[in-house]
């Protein structure tokens, strides 16, 4: 194979990858890789649909100042995915503020950013963030579509339990990343046409394994990362003090303290959520939880305060599952380990996409050029879908 076409295929596979990235983010309401801005809160930096590449932050250090952070706020916009850009630290936690805004969020309604609350940083390359310009209007178009699909499929018979949590026979999400890749995989086999020995040889043509392994990868890595990089935990601390106040995590000695939790999907798939803490004198009024797309669910939080004064952290973590198992099987799973549960869902979602891909490309070699040669792979993708 020419140099030229391996780098084709690469920027082909980029492609793709980052609009399975789009697809699983958007359908998760957090950042997978990419991510963009709705607003003009950080113009000029970047403009409303701007996008950035989300680098997840438990493989960065801490934050500092001048970095550019996606978190999880409590009050802006009624709570949710915000990306500002961190102005200094405290022992409170971060002061954060939009580069278009005269004042910091902190001195609006924002209490101090949590590092536990902070998901991603923006990619910054010798301080200067690195722009995708207008990326916001392929993931509004990704949304209408999956929204549109999710509602079409959630009216159909045997789909309705998708809403509850339950399993579907076809996964929203995967679905998308498969049919594009299919789509271009299929337009170059002529229609799934099976090849004759000869071209074996032809070196534009590639066994189906190969094919398959890579479909499995473009669907289950964004999966595997949705689960492992969006379940993290909140902290919060709570106050042993002789002198308790109307603050609910500023209790006398030895007391309790009951507060209202709120659990948030921004997503528009259901998640199944397991609240869990290790911390002592902790406990849930529920802990299992499947939070529907675009919605909340509640629960109270029940601390106890040590017998001795002083601050205390306790640490809230909320393990996320894609629901394509059983909750019970998730939960059973849940048990012996996380890591157990999610690699029976990446099982399930690999299982899956590889059914699709045989009955739609058959087991024989697949061509990955168009019988037109004056049009390139990359071509082709930039005609369908940009």
């Amino acid at each position: 194979m020419k140099l030229s076409d391996v780098l084709e295929y690469a920027v082909l596979g980029l492609l793709v990858v980052a609009v399975v990235a789009l697809l699983f983010g958007q359908a998760l309401g957090q950042p997978v890789l990419l991510g963009y801005v709705e607003t003009g809160s950080m113009s000029p930096t970047m403009e409303p649909g701007d996008g950035f590449i989300a680098v997840p932050s438990v493989l960065l250090e801490d934050p500092e100042s001048g970095d550019v952070v996606v978190f999880n706020a409590r009050e802006l916009h009624g709570g949710g995915l915000t990306t500002h850009r961190v102005v200094r630290w405290t022992e409170e936690g971060y002061i954060t503020r939009g580069d278009a805004n005269p004042f910091t969020d902190q001195e609006s309604v924002e209490p101090p950013v949590k590092r536990s609350q902070i998901v991603a940083e923006a990619l910054q390359i010798n301080g200067n963030v690195v722009v995708i310009p207008q990326l916001g209007a392929v993931v509004g178009a990704v949304n209408g579509l999956a929204t549109g699909a999710f509602d079409l499929l959630g009216n159909l018979p045997g789909f309705e339990s998708a809403a509850d949590g339950e399993p579907s026979p076809m996964f929203l999400v995967a679905i998308g990343g498969i049919l594009i890749a299919l789509s271009l995989v299929f337009d170059g086999s002529g229609g799934g046409r099976k090849q004759s020995s000869h071209s074996r040889r032809r070196p534009d043509y590639y066994t189906s394994g190969v094919v398959l392994l890579l479909l499995v990868v473009i669907v289950v890595t964004p999966a595997t990362l949705s689960m492992v990089l969006g379940s993290g935990p909140t902290e919060l601390t709570i106050v042993s003090s002789e002198s308790p106040n109307e603050n609910p995590l500023v209790v006398g000695v030895g007391e309790t303290t009951v507060i209202d939790y709120t659990l948030t999907n921004n997503g528009y798939v259901p998640i199944i959520t397991v609240l869990e803490s290790r911390d002592p004198g902790v406990s849930f009024g529920q802990s299992v939880f499947v939070v529907p797309g675009k919605g909340s669910k509640n629960t109270t939080l029940t601390i106890e305060a040590p017998d001795r004064t002083g601050a205390y952290d306790r640490e809230i973590r909320e393990q996320l599952y894609v629901p394509v198992l059983p909750q019970t099987v998730i939960l059973g799973l849940h048990e012996v380990h996380p890591f157990l549960a999610i690699a029976a869902i990446d099982a399930v979602l690999a299982f899956a996409t590889l059914l699709v891909s045989v009955l739609a490309l058959g087991l024989g070699p697949i061509r990955l050029r168009s019988t037109d040669r004056n049009v390139s792979l990359v071509e082709q993708f930039r005609r369908k879908y940009l």
